[in-house]
C-alpha cells in the first residue's frame, strides 16, 4: 500500500458513507453510494451489496475499484484505489459466504440482535461481499 498521511487512513476508517467507482464495459466510470468498512491493519475495504447490481457485474469483468469518502463538512477527502474480490452470494446461512458477511457486519456495526435472521436475509437478498485490497490512498486533510 502506498504511504500517505495517516489523516486519510483515519478518514477512511471512520467513514460509513462513500462512493465506489467501478469500470463499465464502455470504459466509463460507474459510481455507487456504499457503506464501507476499512480495515487498515489488513489493508482492505469491505462493502456489502447484492448480486445483480452494476458494481458487481463490473467487478466480475474488471476488478479495479476506487472508493472516495469525505469529511462531514466536505473539507477533507480520501481516495483508496485497489483490486476487488467478490464473495457470494451464498445459499447456506451457515456457509463461508454468509460468514464473511457476518464478519463484515461485526467490524462495521458491532453485534446484530438476531444473527439467525441476519444470515437468512443475506441468503434471500443474495448478498455479495466486496473486498478491495487497497494499493494506494491519497487525499487532502483539513488545514
Amino acid at each position: 500500500m502506498a504511504d500517505t498521511s495517516s489523516a486519510q487512513h483515519a478518514l477512511l476508517a471512520r467513514s460509513r458513507l462513500g462512493v465506489l467507482a467501478t469500470i463499465k464495459s464502455d470504459g466509463r466510470p460507474q459510481l455507487s453510494p456504499v457503506m464501507p468498512s476499512y480495515d487498515r491493519a489488513e489493508g482492505v475495504i469491505r462493502v456489502s451489496t447484492t448480486e445483480g447490481t452494476a458494481k458487481v457485474a463490473n467487478l466480475r469483468r474488471d476488478p479495479r475499484a476506487t472508493l472516495e469518502v469525505t469529511s462531514p463538512d466536505g473539507r477533507a477527502w480520501a481516495t483508496a484505489e485497489g483490486t476487488a474480490t467478490l464473495i457470494g452470494p451464498g445459499t447456506d446461512p451457515h456457509g463461508p459466504e454468509v460468514q464473511a458477511l457476518v464478519d463484515y457486519y461485526r467490524a462495521a456495526a458491532g453485534e446484530h440482535p438476531d444473527w439467525d435472521e441476519y444470515r437468512a436475509v443475506m441468503v434471500s437478498d443474495r448478498r455479495v461481499l466486496i473486498t478491495m485490497t487497497v494499493d494506494r490512498v491519497y487525499g487532502t486533510e483539513l488545514r
